[in-house]
């Protein structure tokens, strides 16, 4: 077991590269079952999702080559079977992917619940309702998602009764194979969406929309393989962004795409944060002025992502004046704010939206990632820390961020990772 411990505060300098998107590379991971061949997928980050993923289509019997450090070949000609057991399945939320994709290709799917991050209730009624929608017949048995279409699956109008991303990207998987035309509306609009369906077109399908709250799909009897670079991640490209502006640092990033990230620049600029947009790449210049607080309202794409709520609390704790969080996703993303009051936050919790008094210094403390994005947001206050803070359970950072230690190292932080001693 390892720890991260950063010595602050920070001075940070120098370019990071942005990593492949977790969210579009679990996606297009799985969405090579639909294939039944050979793809080569590239840009893919060095993170635990990722290798879980591959770990899982491994265990269905695809082949899984490593070409480099980002790039992998994938033939799922071979797989052999349908069930994706609980104990692996259950390591992240992503895997439930693999029940729409098996419902295209095979009839049937046998997956275990997914786990992943525990910030609220994230309910599958969604993907289930489409699956039926579809022609499926879905039990949940023992921990499984058990499902099949006796007589095949088939296009279908499907309306989701709340914006949901997985569901969308599960119905999409679904109907990529079925005869006629599928229509989704009330479609979760984000980037990995639209990856996802690139991807796919990519191997022969005929998707529209993505992108919108109306997709359309024709399903193609066969696909063909392809190859495929992943997109940059918007989340970890923010919380680079944060970690420059809550330290007044200048930090060029590198390797976005900088409509993704118009939500955060806009919301950050309200601060007095600068920016200076390239074609691939942002700039976030030193401040020269104190910051304003703001009020941020997280919402689906493209409004201010949830996933980037934790580390711009951070921000805003070190801004002088009142500042609110209104989280309208997650009924339980706030959990990472014990952690910060451990390091002298003030951060007062009321009906989904956190008050944060801004401008009293963090102090070092022993804190613990509680999910993905808090524990990013716990690397960010220890760098705006006095002292050393120490980060416990950082297995959850390595689910979504490529090297974070080493990236930060490389920008002037003094952070590195120690073992600790596993206790049983």
């Amino acid at each position: 077991m390892e720890k991260i411990v950063i010595s602050g505060p920070s001075n940070l300098f120098g370019s990071v590269k942005i990593s492949g998107m977790k969210n579009a590379a679990v996606a297009v991971l799985f969405a090579t079952i639909t294939v039944n061949d050979e793809c080569i997928i590239d840009n893919l980050p060095d993170i635990s999702d990722v290798n879980l993923s591959l770990k899982l289509l491994e265990n269905m019997g695809a082949i899984v080559v490593k070409l480099s450090d980002t790039k992998y070949k994938i033939d799922t000609r071979t797989i052999t079977t349908i069930t994706a057991p609980v104990e692996e399945a259950g390591k992240m939320r992503a895997s439930y992917y693999i029940a729409g994709a098996c419902l295209s290709r095979f009839g049937v799917c046998k997956v275990g619940l997914p786990g992943g991050c525990d910030f609220g209730s994230r309910p599958i009624d969604q993907h289930i309702k489409a699956f039926e929608a579809m022609g499926a017949k879905v039990r949940i048995d023992e921990g499984y998602i058990d499902a099949s279409a006796v007589n095949g699956m088939r296009a279908a109008n499907i309306y989701f009764d709340c914006v949901t991303v997985g569901g969308t990207i599960n119905a999409i998987l679904a109907a990529v194979r079925n005869d006629g035309l599928t229509i989704i509306d009330n479609a979760a609009r984000e980037p990995h969406i639209v990856d996802l369906a690139n991807f796919l077109n990519f191997c022969g399908a005929d998707i529209t929309g993505a992108g919108t709250d109306t997709i359309k799909i024709k399903g193609q009897k066969q696909l063909h393989g392809c190859e495929y670079t992943i997109i940059p991640d918007m989340i970890e490209a923010g919380t680079f962004m944060i970690a420059a502006a809550a330290t007044g640092s200048e930090i060029m990033i590198e390797n976005i795409i900088p409509k993704h990230l118009e939500s955060m620049t806009s919301k950050l600029s309200e601060t007095g944060i600068r920016f200076e947009e390239g074609d691939e790449t942002l700039l976030v210049c030193k401040r020269t002025e104190p910051l304003r607080p703001v009020n941020v309202k997280t919402l689906p794409y493209p409004g201010f992502p949830t996933d980037m709520n934790p580390q711009t609390a951070v921000l805003l704790c070190c801004i002088n004046g009142i500042s609110r969080i209104n989280e309208t996703i997650f009924n339980d993303r706030f959990r990472y704010v014990n952690e910060l009051r451990r390091m002298g936050a003030i951060i007062d919790i009321d009906n989904g939206i956190a008050t944060i008094k801004g401008g009293i210094p963090l102090k070092a403390a022993s804190v613990r990632a509680v999910d993905l994005r808090a524990g990013a947001a716990m690397v960010l206050a220890g760098l705006v820390a006095e002292g050393n803070t120490s980060i416990d359970d950082i297995f959850y950072i390595e689910r979504g961020y490529d090297s974070i230690v080493e990236k930060l190292a490389s920008l002037k932080a003094i952070i590195k990772r120690v073992k600790i001693q596993d206790i049983t």
